[in-house]
């Protein structure tokens, strides 16, 4: 995973990135009809029922935008909302908080439209070992946003990126010329590189997780597209040699009896690929 340091200037790249995208040479709508120093406060309104998600990055981008915003925070990222809530106040010259406010609104109801699914997934975990993980598939420029989001709903956070961890998958093992020769060459790899990240093996079959059992240094096993009852022999057969997850199509109505064939985690690119917005506002009051 990434340090939290790598995180943060991610975070700094989708401010910088998203202002330069909506501003421009100037958000001349504000510039014309509101003078320079005139002061107001807005709400962030909640249109919907769910957990919120992106107070904090609200507040980054705030303070990008102008250091003298004030921000006033009544309910916290992870908190169950409902329709009507107020999450925070925003204080401070108006034509700031308009220039902010798209790119706060965008970036809060996605990643609360996120927090809110992933919550409901952890929910549905209840009572197993098992935790519920993102993808990479996630929307391109703005991933920092929706991985926190996951978290922010009670789920984890797989690989960040192609750089930050090895996952050997089907194409990987076809190219290499096998699951051996694959794991082999990643360790020979990742050696001459001096590079300590850890290494994911994708199995298609209960003869493919044998073999990857017989390599070292595997650090999971992704059980892919398996049923339930070959799950549970693969649970069976790994042990405790490595941490398994399954992954493939599963979904709210089949994602308990997964966890319950024994597996630490199961990974959803629902997660973050198929989300509704969470109906946000930012009002004047």
């Amino acid at each position: 995973m990434i340090s939290e340091e790598q995180f943060q200037k991610e975070l700094d790249i989708i401010i910088k990135n998203a202002i330069r995208e909506d501003i421009g040479d100037g958000d001349h709508t504000s510039l014309s009809c509101i003078p320079k120093n005139a002061v107001g406060k807005a709400k962030l309104l909640v249109k919907d029922d769910g957990v919120i998600a992106g107070v904090e990055f609200a507040k980054q981008v705030f303070g990008y935008v102008d250091k003298d915003l004030k921000i006033e925070t009544f309910i916290n990222d992870g908190e169950k909302v409902k329709y009507g809530d107020v999450v925070f106040h925003v204080s401070g010259k108006s034509q700031s908080i308009l220039m902010a406010e798209r790119l706060v609104l965008n970036a809060m109801q996605r990643m609360s439209a996120i927090a809110t699914k992933t919550k409901f997934f952890a929910d549905l975990l209840e009572g197993t070992k098992t935790k519920v993980l993102d993808t990479r598939k996630t929307t391109p420029g703005i991933r920092a946003l929706e991985k926190w989001a996951v978290k922010i709903g009670g789920g984890e956070n797989h690989r960040f990126a192609l750089y930050d961890m090895v996952m050997i998958k089907d194409n990987h093992i076809d190219f290499a010329g096998g699951i051996t020769a694959a794991i082999t060459k990643t360790q020979k790899y990742l050696a001459e590189k001096n590079l300590d990240i850890k290494i994911i093996v994708e199995a298609r079959s209960l003869e493919e997780i044998k073999e990857i059992l017989s390599n070292k240094g595997v650090y999971r096993i992704l059980i892919d597209n398996f049923n339930y009852e070959d799950t549970k022999k693969a649970v069976a057969l790994i042990g405790d040699t490595c941490f398994t997850e399954s992954s493939g199509g599963i979904n709210e109505k089949t994602i308990r009896e997964y966890a319950e064939c024994g597996v630490d985690f199961i990974s959803s690119g629902a997660l973050t690929h198929s989300v509704y917005n969470m109906d946000l506002s930012l009002k004047a009051i």
